[in-house]
């Protein structure tokens, strides 16, 4: 006669509290200004002329240099933002990660 024990379940081990998958910031709104170049309709002319060039290849280089501009802006505003869990220890090490290690 075999009598039912119940199963143990192992604890669970302690959780870290969840980072949100998506890092919000009101200046990652900036990061939408250089989509304005996709509306060609905009710019698709060739008056006025800067330096003999039609303004659909001037706006459009414009354009590149404020998108690259405001992509620095957005990275320097943004760097500082703690999104690293510190206080508990890394669960790899230098060893694990050798791909030689086991030659």
């Amino acid at each position: 006669m075999t009598s039912l024990s119940p199963q143990r379940i192992p604890p669970r081990p302690p959780q870290r509290p969840r980072q949100p998958r998506l890092r919000w910031n009101a200046w990652n709104l900036l990061l939408l200004v250089p989509l304005l170049i996709l509306l060609t309709p905009l710019y698709n002319r060739v008056d006025p002329r800067l330096f003999g060039m039609p303004f659909f290849y001037w706006f459009q280089l414009v354009c590149v240099l404020i998108g690259v501009a405001l992509t620095s802006l957005v990275y320097v505003m943004t760097k500082e933002d703690d999104y690293v869990i510190t206080g508990q220890p890394d669960r790899l090490n230098v060893d694990s990660l050798d791909e030689g290690a086991g030659r």
